[in-house]
């Protein structure tokens, strides 16, 4: 008779393990929902089928830096527009979906401020650049740049004694995604001043550069830069 739980708390297990997908990140594992608990209701059933611009799904990208996987937001959403809910929360703009994040970092500019739907088009178009060029999710393409571009030491000012200089200190993981999509949308700036080239293409060059850690593009010579301060202060 002891033996039937231990039975039954192993066939318990084996379906938990089948429920899950054994190639899947934890970041992306927290916003899928199963299947079979979509029974009955109407919001998870849709969850599931939520893409990011209605084409790009996101619980299929891996966060491949563990330091990153809690500061990258893949929740599946329909419209990337969460209409600054986060802004009187500390440390909440890591719950923003990191496409939304990357359209706030373009708006960054005196041309483009408080222009939420131009940096929607640039963004969608841009994606659709990524697909035609590598034939991959943009957003796991997004997601590679961000992981290329983010430096991982910067340097702080120390004054001690009226005397000011600089120390190596470890960068965080919020303030990494920050420098990198800062340093994205600089990066297309750059590219699109004096430039017969619509900015959404300047964009998704930006990304696929930064995605294959291109020397040449503008955040991965700013996120060396950073670092090769940092190693020189230390």
């Amino acid at each position: 008779m002891a033996e039937e739980p231990e039975a039954e708390t192993e066939a318990t297990e084996e379906e938990a393990t089948e429920t899950e997908e054994p190639g899947m990140e934890a970041s992306a594992r927290r916003w899928k929902v199963v299947y079979s608990d979509l029974e009955g209701n109407p919001y998870l059933e849709n969850l599931n089928r939520m893409k990011v611009f209605g084409k790009w799904d996101p619980t299929e990208v891996e966060v491949r830096d563990p330091g990153l996987r809690d500061y990258i937001c893949l929740k599946p959403t329909y419209l990337p527009h969460t209409g600054g809910r986060h802004a009187k929360k500390r440390f909440a703009k890591s719950e923003v979906p990191i496409v939304e994040r990357l359209m706030n970092k373009l708006m960054r500019t005196q041309k483009n401020t408080g222009k939420k739907h131009l940096a929607y088009k640039i963004v969608k178009k841009a994606f659709d650049i990524i697909h035609e060029r590598t034939g991959e999710n943009p957003i796991q393409v997004l997601v590679q740049a961000v992981e290329n571009a983010a430096p991982r030491e910067e340097t702080t000012r120390i004054i001690y004694g009226g005397i000011t200089y600089h120390e190596a200190v470890d960068c965080s993981p919020q303030r990494r995604v920050d420098l990198a999509l800062r340093f994205i949308a600089e990066g297309t700036q750059q590219r699109a001043f004096r430039n017969p080239k619509p900015v959404e293409e300047c964009l998704a060059e930006e990304i696929i550069a930064a995605a294959k850690y291109d020397t040449d593009c503008y955040s991965i010579q700013k996120k060396e830069e950073i670092e090769r301060i940092a190693e020189a202060s230390r």
